[in-house]
């Protein structure tokens, strides 16, 4: 089991206030979204106690019915600032008593929201605080977070991925790597033993997300379905989404498939990657891949678990070879909440197959492509994608990284190199 004592909690935490808080300095309103138990309400407390200043707890039915009967009192001017509500998606009428203040006084580091509903896909009467408010995505724990570590290989990857390579072989082995991709990050489920006691954990998320955050949203009939697109979603993660094949093997109609797939994604429990933007030929896919937003919950909705593993039934092998893609490209998202760069991540695929897992683009137009393998040994075709790529760019492709479960990393040919998958939370020594 991950060591995630409160050492290791009190590294992150040290981090992202720092990131909280520079956010502050700029904007008026910082809201920290991600799914539930990522850590955002530990987050908040430390902010609000480096500061001196309350928490106003909307998961609490008191202070909620509080807040509902006179949502004004608690965002005005005289509040010692910044002030901080935790879960405000209970009350969005809180949203709209802000941007009054702010008509009023527009300075930064005015309030600190958290909540478990994305932003972007609130009512569109809700969003009144479009920009003027930083919104800031809190993902389940990244493996250099569970070490207390700052990890960097989003940023070597996008200035140039050679950094990456290192003579001296990782010292990870294949069991360790399924031990972290079938853990996850979500705190709490790591705090449990594996078996039943996490599987418990993962159930009850579930349901309370369903129960209570999908709710929040939008009344729902027929929300009893909802764990059962869950299951198909996770099936499909890693791949390209497709609402007709899970619509079609629960005899719905495709369109409230896709409207469920996308309160879903409002809760966080999975996200889209969308295909890639720029105009490179008429073969480019343009259909989004799915993703589940961790790699733990994944597993156990696939009933993946170290057992099954060790059998090497084939169809597992197959369906923990999605996993380990979905599990790589989460820690590259996870890392650009600290990132140098501002990056813009999308896959590619044509429609003759040709695919790169994730696709990293600058602002400054520079490309980086990453392919993840659930496997240690690598063949040519394994660098199709990547090349077709790399030969569409041009100069602005700063390299390709083969990501694997190996223990070596070497250049592989022009821009383009294996590395292993535990480089992107240990630095070379």
């Amino acid at each position: 089991m991950n060591d995630v004592g409160s050492g290791t909690f009190g590294l992150v935490q040290r981090h992202l206030k720092a990131v909280v808080a520079e956010r502050l300095k700029e904007a008026p309103v910082v809201v920290l979204t991600g799914a539930r138990t990522v850590g955002k309400s530990t987050l908040m407390a430390a902010c609000a106690d480096a500061h001196g200043v309350p928490v106003f707890d909307l998961d609490d039915p008191q202070q909620l019915e509080m807040v509902r009967r006179d949502p004004t009192l608690f965002v005005t001017a005289d509040m010692r600032r910044p002030v901080c509500i935790d879960e405000f998606q209970h009350e969005l009428s809180l949203l709209s008593a802000i941007k009054a203040q702010l008509n009023r006084e527009m300075t930064a580091g005015r309030y600190l929201l958290t909540g478990s509903t994305r932003y972007t896909m609130l009512p569109s009467t809700s969003q009144s605080l479009t920009g003027r408010a930083h919104i800031m995505t809190m993902w389940p724990l990244s493996q250099g977070e569970l070490v207390g570590r700052r990890e960097t290989a989003l940023d070597q990857l996008i200035t140039d991925p050679r950094t990456l390579v290192s003579a001296f072989p990782s010292t990870t082995q294949r069991r360790d790597y399924e031990r972290l991709i079938l853990a996850g990050g979500f705190p709490v489920a790591l705090t449990r033993p594996t078996g039943d006691p996490r599987d418990r954990w993962f159930a009850d998320f579930i349901n309370l997300v369903i129960q209570r955050d999908v709710l929040d949203i939008r009344k729902v009939r027929q929300r009893q379905v909802i764990p059962e697109i869950l299951r198909h979603l996770a099936a499909q993660t890693a791949q390209v989404l497709n609402n007709s094949t899970v619509a079609n093997a629960l005899e719905l109609e495709a369109h409230l498939v896709g409207d469920l797939i996308t309160l879903l994604e409002s809760v966080f429990v999975v996200h889209r990657l969308h295909a890639f933007g720029r105009t490179l030929s008429a073969r480019v896919g343009r259909s989004p891949k799915v993703h589940l937003v961790d790699s733990g919950l994944a597993a156990y909705l696939l009933r993946i678990n170290e057992t099954r593993l060790a059998a090497r039934v084939p169809t597992t092998m197959t369906e923990f070879g999605h996993v380990v893609e979905t599990f790589a490209v989460n820690e590259l998202l996870k890392q650009a909440g600290w990132s140098e760069e501002i990056i813009d991540f999308s896959h590619f695929r044509t429609r003759d197959g040709h695919e790169v897992d994730l696709v990293m683009e600058a602002r400054d137009g520079r490309i980086a492509g990453v392919e993840v393998k659930a496997a240690s040994k690598i063949t040519d075709q394994d660098f199709r994608g990547l090349r077709l790529l790399r030969d569409k760019i041009g100069s602005d492709f700063v390299g390709g990284v083969l990501l694997n479960l190996g223990q070596y990393s070497y250049t592989y040919d022009d821009r383009l190199y294996v590395v292993p998958l535990d480089r992107l939370w240990t630095p070379i020594t």
